[in-house]
């Protein structure tokens, strides 16, 4: 495989793997979206972004850019309380991507992290911090909207009517707690999603679109793209975008 191509890993043969590839691993989870968007819904997204920052990093990557097949369950227990969701918690998380790091090193040169759900942030900064700590070129970014809404609102909505239209369900009366994320986390974290939302949705999916959708996707993988081409990461192996100042630190 030349260098500066990209690639699923998926569908690769092992020859044409090619020497030290840059690997991005997109994080999702199985947990609810409202009663309008699939629960698989922050692993399709994170494998969308992980897809098109591959195809921006690739023509000017000096290795081949591999996206692996992604992680289908996170730490989802905030949202418990809604049948369909599948949480494996923050411990069974961090083994799963200290082992999936371990495993890459043994063929990848680099290998980034691409997260769709916020709830795996506790287990990427551990994991991640820990497998720099080893000696491993390995980091992590998010899938970021800026100004979008929390869960299942229009952000998320309008991404998914971009890629998966057909998983959409009706969506017009469908409405949610659009408090800001700073305001519901304390009632969020003492008792969970359902408690605040009985629709499971955190925001407003009123106009979302397509189109909106297209928009808010690419500037997603533009920024996924800037990060992981500058390669700055703060202590916990969080990328940095491009002349950002370092974070101060774990946070408590």
């Amino acid at each position: 495989m030349p260098a500066g191509a990209s690639r699923e890993l998926a569908g690769s043969a092992w020859p044409g793997v090619g020497a030290e590839p840059l690997v991005l691993v997109p994080a999702g989870s199985t947990e609810q979206h409202g009663p309008h968007l699939p629960l698989c819904t922050d692993t399709v997204i994170a494998q969308a972004v992980a897809e098109r920052a591959a195809g921006l990093l690739g023509p000017r990557s000096d290795r081949p850019v591999l996206v692996a097949p992604p992680i289908p369950y996170g730490a989802s227990g905030e949202h418990a309380g809604f049948p369909g969701t599948i949480s494996i918690g923050h411990e069974a998380l961090h083994v799963v991507l200290v082992e999936t790091v371990r495993s890459l090193a043994l063929w990848a040169g680099r290998t980034v992290f691409v997260n769709g759900h916020g709830g795996n942030v506790p287990a990427l900064d551990a994991a991640v911090e820990r497998m720099r700590t080893e000696g491993h070129d390995v980091a992590w970014t998010g899938c970021e909207a800026p100004g979008g809404d929390a869960h299942a609102g229009l952000t998320e909505t309008s991404v998914m009517l971009h890629l998966a239209p057909h998983l959409v369900r009706p969506f017009d009366a469908v409405t949610g707690d659009a408090r800001p994320l700073v305001e519901l986390m304390p009632d969020l974290m003492a008792r969970g999603v359902r408690a605040v939302s009985p629709s499971g949705v955190l925001g407003d999916p009123a106009g979302a679109s397509g189109e909106r959708g297209r928009e808010i996707l690419e500037a997603m993988a533009a920024s996924a793209a800037r990060r992981i081409g500058g390669g700055r990461a703060d202590a916990r192996g969080r990328l940095l975008a491009p002349g950002a100042a370092p974070s101060p630190g774990p946070r408590a």
